[in-house]
């Protein structure tokens, strides 16, 4: 494959440049972001038999599924795209952060929280990398491209962590790695870039996925409202939901499951 040929025209890739770099010169400008005092606090502390904070442990499993379910399609997968390498590695983050947002969940803590958010970030940046590649240059899902990329969200949660441990956590780098793609994937859409090549994610349902993981921030900040409206589960309980459908939507149309 060409990887030349699959480059998106500068003009326009510009574009999503200066938006990283707008967004980083805020981050920057704006100042430390210190973690929230209460952060581990959820609604719903219901524990179900020997499970604690059963709801929001128990509620990872769709994480471990999807990311099981597209792990193994992806490596079975007849027709690979240029993203397909990164969409690899965004299932093995999802099967993590089943993993570790449980772990978390069960005693939330600061340093349960590192191994909660190590995962995240590495979902965030393949799913990036994955974009690239299909709308940008085949070359953002080479090997090399993606170490980096998981080195970078890596030390953006060991940072804050360090920095957490010495009384001066800093959450900008991590929320930068998190949020980058909620930014940069509206602005590859309205900057019409074409896929370079099949499978790649449609506009589409780029649309539903932004969608469905916007509810899901959405209803994580309406913890408690959410669990006085519906009793049966809680804002931060349906995140986990939400999102897990966000990631299988994502999955199934860049693999074409």
């Amino acid at each position: 494959m060409d990887v030349l040929r699959l480059a998106a025209p500068p003009a326009r890739t510009a574009w999503l440049l200066l938006i990283t770099v707008v967004a980083a010169a805020g981050l920057w400008w704006h100042g430390p972001i210190a973690q929230w005092p209460d952060y581990h606090r959820f609604a719903d502390a219901r524990a179900w038999g020997a499970i604690p904070n059963a709801a929001n442990v128990l509620s990872n499993l769709p994480f471990l599924a999807v990311g099981a379910w597209g792990l193994w399609r992806g490596v079975h997968a007849e027709a690979c795209g240029p993203g397909h390498r990164a969409w690899l590695g965004f299932t093995l983050a999802l099967l993590a952060t089943g993993l570790g947002s449980a772990a978390y969940h069960w005693a939330p803590g600061n340093d349960a929280l590192a191994f909660d958010r190590l995962p995240i970030a590495w979902a965030c940046a393949f799913l990036l990398c994955g974009l690239l590649a299909e709308r940008v240059d085949a070359r953002w899902s080479r090997p090399g491209v993606l170490v980096a990329a998981w080195a970078l969200a890596s030390f953006s949660v060991l940072a804050w962590w360090i920095g957490e441990r010495q009384g001066q956590g800093d959450l900008r780098l991590y929320a930068a790695v998190q949020f980058l793609p909620m930014l940069l994937v509206p602005a590859a859409l309205a900057l019409r870039l074409p896929a370079t090549a099949a499978p790649a994610v449609s506009g589409r349902d780029w649309c539903l996925v932004l969608a469905l993981y916007a509810v899901a921030k959405l209803s994580e900040t309406a913890d408690q409202a959410v669990l006085e409206q519906l009793a049966v589960v809680s804002g931060h309980t349906l995140k986990h939901l939400l999102a897990a459908a966000a990631a299988a939507w994502l999955l199934r149309s860049a693999l074409r499951l």
